[in-house]
């Protein structure tokens, strides 16, 4: 094979990992794929190993070990054999990383997409407990009379809402 079809193949072979490990859901958000999560950082060959980069939503997230699972199996099923998932730390993961495809889907299941992350200097920062969020808009009727009914929903990565106009209860995305 000449080193431009072996380039050729490889391209092919990378983009093909890459686009099956798109397809891979968040267990905690199954409507979200980890792509539009924005937790997929990286997707590669080496050689003939794929290297797959994820980053944690928070540091301690109880997903990372059903995420890496799920990624090898499903580059394994599709005929790679040596797949390394390996956690990425830096840059932090924040909700900004969310796609809009994302953040539709989201909002399309019912839960409320986060606001911007917000923003915060370089090395120690105070520590806020108990901050109110601002109104949320309910993601089934659209009505910002809202409230927040407990810190924590399905997951620590949300917390539970309930409209006061459509009287239905929903999650939302906190933002970090």
């Amino acid at each position: 094979m000449s080193t431009l079809a072996h380039a050729h193949a490889h391209a092919h072979a990378q983009a093909q990992a890459r686009a099956i490990a798109q397809t891979v859901t968040d267990p905690e958000l199954p409507m979200l794929t980890l792509h539009d999560l924005g937790v997929l950082r990286d997707v590669r060959l080496e050689g003939e190993r794929v290297v797959v980069e994820i980053t944690p939503t928070y540091s301690g997230c109880p997903a990372m070990a059903e995420m890496r699972a799920d990624l090898a199996t499903r580059l394994r099923t599709a005929g790679y054999p040596d797949i390394d998932v390996r956690t990425v730390l830096s840059p932090p993961w924040t909700t900004d990383d969310i796609t809009e495809h994302g953040r539709r889907v989201l909002t399309e299941h019912g839960i409320a997409p986060p606001g911007p992350a917000p923003r915060r200097s370089r090395g120690p920062v105070p520590l806020t407990l108990g901050a109110r969020p601002a109104a949320l808009a309910c993601p089934l009727c659209g009505s910002a009379d809202t409230e927040r009914i407990s810190q924590f929903g399905a997951t620590s990565c949300t917390s539970l809402h309930r409209c006061r106009a459509c009287r239905e209860p929903f999650e939302h995305v906190k933002p970090h």
